[in-house]
């Protein structure tokens, strides 16, 4: 199992133009992408930096799971970190084989129209993993 890179480090925020303004000071630059990732219930705007991006993460719906992050977390935070990789349903695979938590035993659909899947923090120590296909990962 390969991972080669951190395709993004996802962060939490209570207002997305105030943390888009936020992030627009501290990085010097405007968000590259901004979209509504319906299935997700949230929206999202993406930083460029280096060869991989800061994620602003908005939910769109009270039930959403950033809404739910939020709940208990009312300013925001670090949320999770997305690894790339190049199969996606391998990867899955032999996590299970290890006996490691998996939220979603089959991939879904996220932002950029990406193949993703997410390892409960109960396996990873306590941190929100996102696995994210890509093709060249």
């Amino acid at each position: 199992m390969t991972f080669k890179k951190v395709d993004h480090v996802a962060i939490a925020v209570s207002n997305l133009d105030e943390g888009i303004q936020l992030y627009k000071t501290l990085l010097g630059k405007d968000p590259e992408h901004i979209e509504t990732v319906a299935d997700q219930k949230v929206r999202a705007a993406f930083f460029g930096v280096g060869d991989t991006n800061l994620e602003l993460l908005f939910p769109t719906s009270p039930d959403s799971p950033i809404a739910k992050f939020l709940e208990k977390n009312p300013k925001g935070g670090l949320h999770h970190l997305c690894l790339s990789v190049a199969n996606l349903d391998k990867h899955l695979e032999l996590l299970k084989q290890q006996g490691v938590s998996l939220i979603d035993e089959k991939p879904r659909i996220g932002a950029h129209g990406k193949r993703i899947a997410f390892i409960h923090p109960q396996s990873t120590g306590g941190v929100l993993i996102e696995l994210s296909e890509t093709a060249d990962a």
